[in-house]
């Protein structure tokens, strides 16, 4: 088998005494103690989860779903626009 890279962007937040990393397309998310202990379970996270997606033969379909293309013989991850926070209003 050859080893594949297969990109992603990283989001970390705090949610009271937690930091919650979440790679995007793949929606995975993981958390940790500290920034850099959420990206570390979120590295261990993603790296199982497209472990698991090819031992059961399905990466390309979850690669294809999350967005991915398959150029040149390499998985590539959308072309991302922006990350930029937003907010909506909600009557209560």
């Amino acid at each position: 088998t050859v080893p594949m890279r297969i990109e992603y962007q990283a989001q970390v937040w705090r949610e009271n005494d937690q930091c919650i990393a979440h790679a995007q397309p793949l929606d995975v998310a993981s958390s940790g103690a500290t920034p850099e202990a959420a990206r570390a379970a979120l590295e261990e996270a993603v790296q199982l989860f497209l472990v698991t997606a090819t031992g059961h033969g399905t990466l390309e379909t979850v690669l294809e779903e999350a967005g991915y293309s398959l150029r040149d013989g390499e998985w590539r991850a959308p072309d991302w626009v922006s990350s930029e926070p937003a907010s909506a209003l909600v009557e209560a």
